[in-house]
């Protein structure tokens, strides 16, 4: 069952490309940094400080997402330095527990982690996009099909789509550019915010308010729901903060984004390690800085119902908009423009890291018969185009049906999962290949790989338990068990034997 994509850049019967070896240290690194900061460290906090109602909790969600994300990297570190090959985390997967295990990670990652996160940064891109131009509006709707409306918003959505795709199949080259501009451009502007939040937005209020009582937990309910705040015993505390969690590490997700371009990365067993490390670590360091502006600026607790910015806090910024709401408070009017230009310059910078090696991981699997044949082809540029092309026509196609942020919420607990499994891999690819080269070796092992994996299984059976993610989290198992049938029956077929 072989089926043909468009591949922009050249004619059928061109002869293939070659991966070309373009991506050096800083390109990685921003490759890293680029494809982690998106929409989601402007917008979850206020959720976060719903679900554990202190200054002192809110910023130890944020540390041990740090701390989580950076034990991960680090660890993770001794498999792409092992296989730098193109593919990356679904290699390390394939050689450590082979083909299934590995084809329900990439089916998976086709069907909603890759796609699904392209599509819902896509579509906060264009809601940004209107606070400069109101015709972009997800109240503008073009036509109407039935019960299907579709809006500017998701016009624009799927045109980003579109365009970055387009520009990702000329060549790594042109990908790499863009993301070298926009991630070195937002790391600055992010930079600019931290220090012109310290410097002019000390609200003395807010500081009182946040710093007087650290540790007092609470649970507040979302904006529109019912209900009121409840203290936090120990069992309940631990629970809330799994579940803030889900937010901040979404937020710092695609940081192993780097490792599906192995084969065109420069001296790949140091670059992939080091560039993993150095991201994940700027990017950590940001988002805590970040938060502390936020506490510095903005009281946490407020109310719904307030028509001030104060009296709403952080935990009821208007539509989530913690950081829309600091920039306003630090710089007025204003500072909505400002922030809705940073998260613009931001969502078009993650998209394209997330577009440009995505695909990879599908060429890969193509190449060894686990997805549709005509996938394991280069263009003339030397990029998978019709992987790419493939990509592109799912997540566009998630824009359409408007369940992207649904199908993101079911697939949290199994992107943790698959890290959760890729790093045990480390355990036992250290038995069962234990004279493999290894140019890195995880530091701490086995004591860090140990901590992730402890925290990873922790976060992963919190979000099974809790009543308001039991749900998804086991739809979203349920979408990596879908992959089971789908490799029995049709693995075959879809490699074309």
């Amino acid at each position: 069952m072989a089926h043909s994509l468009p591949d922009s850049t050249a004619p059928e019967n061109s002869a293939p490309g070659h991966f070309k070896r373009a991506l050096t240290l800083f390109d990685a690194v921003m490759l890293v940094t680029g494809s982690m900061i998106g929409s989601g460290i402007f917008l979850v906090s206020a959720d976060i400080a719903r679900q554990v109602g202190s200054a002192g909790w809110l910023l130890v969600v944020w540390l041990l997402t740090g701390l989580i994300t950076m034990a991960g990297a680090i660890s993770y570190g001794e498999l792409a330095a092992m296989f730098p090959k193109v593919g990356g985390q679904y290699v390390y997967l394939r050689e450590a527990f082979g083909r299934l295990v590995a084809f329900l990670y990439g089916w998976t990652l086709f069907l909603v982690i890759q796609t699904g996160v392209i599509a819902a940064v896509a579509v906060a891109f264009a809601n940004y996009t209107g606070v400069l131009l109101p015709w972009f509006s997800s109240q503008h709707v073009l036509f109407t099909l039935g019960s299907f409306s579709f809006t500017t918003v998701q016009l624009l959505a799927i045109a980003l789509i579109v365009g970055i795709t387009a520009i990702n199949a000329q060549g790594v080259q042109s990908g790499k550019l863009i993301q070298n501009v926009l991630g070195s451009t937002k790391l600055v502007a992010l930079a600019l915010l931290i220090i012109f939040g310290l410097a002019l937005g000390l609200n003395a209020d807010a500081v009182q308010a946040n710093f007087h009582d650290l540790w007092t937990a609470t649970r507040s309910p979302a904006p529109g729901v019912a209900g009121a705040t409840v203290p936090l015993g120990t069992g309940a505390l631990i629970i809330g903060i799994g579940m803030a969690m889900t937010g901040s590490l979404f937020s710092s997700d695609s940081w192993n984004n780097i490792g599906f371009a192995g084969e065109e990365i420069q001296s790949p067993e140091r670059t992939l390690v080091r560039s993993m490390a150095i991201g994940t670590a700027i990017v950590t360091a940001l988002y805590i800085l970040i938060n502390v502006v936020y506490l510095l600026v903005l009281p946490l607790k407020g109310s719904p119902e307030a028509t001030t910015l104060a009296g709403r806090g952080i935990q009821y910024a208007a539509d989530e908009r913690v950081a829309t709401a600091v920039a306003e408070s630090v710089m007025g009017p204003r500072g909505a423009i400002v922030l809705a230009v940073l998260i613009m310059l931001s969502t078009f910078g993650a998209n394209n890291g997330i577009i440009l090696s995505g695909a990879r991981a599908y060429y890969a699997m193509a190449k060894d018969g686990l997805f549709f044949p005509s996938l394991a082809t280069l263009n003339r540029a030397g990029v998978p185009g019709r992987a790419l092309w493939a990509q592109c026509l799912w997540a566009s196609l998630l824009c359409l049906s408007g369940r992207y942020g649904q199908l993101l919420n079911y697939v949290m607990f199994s992107v943790i999962l698959f890290y959760l499994v890729t790093i045990i891999g480390i355990f036992v690819l250290r038995r069962t290949r234990p004279d493999a080269h290894r140019p890195y070796r995880a530091w701490g092992y086995p004591v860090l790989p140990g901590i992730y994996v402890a925290l990873a299984s922790a976060f992963c059976i919190i979000l099974l338990i809790a009543p308001d993610t039991a749900e998804y989290s086991r739809y979203g198992l349920g979408l990596v068990a879908l992959g089971l049938p789908v490799y029995l029956l049709f693995g075959r077929k879809m490699g074309g034997a």
